[in-house]
This record gives structure tokens, C-alpha cells and sequence, in this order.
């Protein structure tokens, strides 16, 4: 689906390009006049994300997603080095980064509450689980998490016993956001037909490109499911690009991930994209509005790096 994804793209991209419009014209036009985003903020403690998050407010976001070291865990995910981006693997070998859900479940509802009263209500909080809970552990986080009025909780529990979301939504009404992992709108039936998420999180990459990556979200329109397409950095500027005109054109638009790239990734592949006070809006430069400088690429040979293991406190391997 990946490699449908790229010739996809690439179809609409030369397509829109020979029309002399941005891509976005050829999905029916603009829905918005820009696309919310949301930047990643972390911190090996509570003070150190409270000054992350305090940074991309004052950038203009108007939402944000939380993550922090956890007391009794020497490293976990989601805490990242770089000040506005996140970037896990490691080029020597893979890291290893002990878990304990006790110790996860204990601490976030803290985090959330020290945000909230940090920043109060208006500004948007997101936080990625990342697939780590059982269900009934997800249920009572998303449970214990109501109080602070979260945008979203990703990924709470691993997506593939889908049947399981039914025992989260039983007990929560904290928002559930799902699917960067999916290539399929069938990978999204069940969860979207019986309204078990609230937002799906397909992306052009995965997901058999733009064509069907619309196709998800008219399905999702129907049960009154949001978007809120992957991007992170393993995702270039092209797949950023096209999620953006997505975004702008698709009606059922939620919110958009955006991991700011290296700068030497901007300088590969200049694009018309821009950001300001929150949102993001593709350009209108003909097609995608990304240009790649093959001879500046050569440059930056390709480094092969690993993401973390992870093993509970007892040594037991887990989901990363």
C-alpha cells in the first residue's frame, strides 16, 4: 500500500502540475481557509513539558500534544531530543526503554492537571499511549483523563482486536483517535461503522495514497468521524505536502499532526507550505508545491538507525 501510495500521490501531483492548480483545487477546492496543527511537546519531567508546551504556545499553537519522562522509568516514548521535534530511533542500536503501566497511569493524569491549570481551558491537549494499555487500562485512564477535556487519546490500546475499543467507549468519554497504522479502509470499518474512535488517523503514506485516503474519510463522514492524518518526521515534506491539501479539501477535517523537519530536509525539498498562529496551509504553487534538490540529497547518504525495544520493569518484552 505504501508503494500505491507513492505512485498515487505522485499521479495527483502531475496531474495538477499539467493544470497549472494546486492539487487542493483538483479534491473540489478549499474547505477552510487553513489547517489546524498540532506540535509535539515533551519533557524528562512535569516542568520541563510545561516549558515545551509553554514554547509552542508561544509560537501560536493552538494545540498541542503532551508527553513526559515518567518518575521510576529511566526513559519512555514520546520524549524526544530537539526542542520542536521528536526523534526516536538511535543509528548505533536499537535503545532500550523500560514500561510499566502502573507507573504510566498513575503519573499522566497528573501531567494533565498540572497543564490545565498551567494554560487553562481553551488551549487544545492531545497524548499519544501508543498502543501500550490493555483495554480495560485504557478505559481507566481515558476515564481519570476526563476532567481536563483532552482533544485526544491516541492509540490507547492495540488496534488489531478492534472489538476492544467497545469496552473503552463503555467507559469514557475522552475523545479516541486511531490508525496510523492502517493501509485499508477495511482496516477502518469496524472501529468508524460502530462510532468506536473519533478520529481516524490514515495517512496519505500508508494508505494507498490520496485517492484512498479520501475514500476513508467519506466513510468516516458518515458516522460524523473526524480526520487526523500521521505526520511525523519519517514522513518527508512531500507526505506533508499532500496531507495538507487533503486536509483543506476533505469536509470531515479534524486536525493534522506537524513534527517540524530538520532543516537540512527543508533545504532537500523546498515547498510552498506554511505555518502561522496554528495553522498550516498547503501554498498554491501548481501540484503538491514540493520540489526535491537531487544533488543537495546526495549530499546526505543514508544512515540506517533503529527504534527502542521495550521491556517492562521485569524484563518482558512489550509494545513500543
Amino acid at each position: 500500500m505504501s508503494a500505491i501510495s507513492a505512485v498515487d500521490t505522485a499521479l495527483w501531483d502531475i496531474k495538477a502540475k499539467s493544470l497549472n492548480v494546486p492539487l487542493y483545487q483538483l479534491l473540489g477546492g478549499a474547505s477552510r481557509d487553513g489547517v489546524l496543527v498540532y506540535g509535539h511537546a515533551s519533557g524528562r519531567d512535569v516542568e520541563e513539558t510545561v516549558k515545551a508546551v509553554e514554547r509552542y504556545v508561544e509560537l501560536g499553537y493552538k494545540a498541542v500534544r503532551a508527553q513526559s519522562g515518567i518518575p521510576g522509568l529511566a526513559s519512555t516514548y514520546g520524549v524526544g531530543r530537539g526542542a520542536l521535534h521528536y526523534e526516536p530511533a538511535e543509528k548505533d542500536a536499537p535503545p532500550e526503554n523500560q514500561w510499566s503501566s502502573e507507573h504510566y497511569m498513575n503519573f499522566v493524569p497528573q501531567l494533565f492537571a498540572r497543564l490545565r491549570k498551567e494554560f487553562g481551558p481553551n488551549l487544545h491537549l492531545l497524548h499519544d499511549v501508543h498502543h501500550r494499555l490493555t483495554p480495560i487500562e485504557a478505559a481507566r485512564l481515558g476515564k481519570e483523563l476526563e476532567p481536563y477535556h483532552l482533544y485526544w487519546l491516541e492509540d490507547p490500546t492495540p488496534a488489531e482486536l478492534q472489538e476492544s475499543f467497545r469496552l473503552i467507549r463503555r467507559h469514557t468519554t475522552t475523545p479516541l483517535a486511531v490508525g496510523e497504522v492502517f493501509n485499508s479502509i477495511f482496516d477502518c470499518q469496524l472501529l468508524v461503522q460502530e462510532q468506536l474512535i473519533d478520529y481516524i488517523r490514515t495517512t496519505v503514506v500508508h494508505a494507498g495514497g490520496i485517492t484512498h485516503l479520501r475514500k476513508i474519510a467519506n466513510f468516516a463522514e458518515l458516522y460524523q468521524v473526524r480526520t487526523g492524518s500521521h505526520g511525523a518526521t519519517d514522513l518527508s515534506p512531500v507526505c506533508m505536502a499532500a496531507a495538507l491539501h487533503f486536509d483543506l479539501s476533505v469536509h470531515n477535517f479534524g486536525i493534522q499532526e506537524y513534527m517540524r523537519h530538520a532543516e537540512e530536509t527543508d533545504a532537500v525539498f523546498t515547498h510552498s507550505y506554511t505555518f502561522e498562529s496554528g495553522f498550516m496551509h498547503p501554498g498554491d504553487a501548481p501540484g503538491l508545491g514540493v520540489d526535491i534538490d537531487e544533488k543537495l540529497a546526495a549530499r546526505y547518504p543514508y544512515h540506517r538507525a533503529y527504534l527502542p525495544i521495550n521491556r517492562k520493569l521485569d524484563g518482558t518484552m512489550h509494545s513500543w
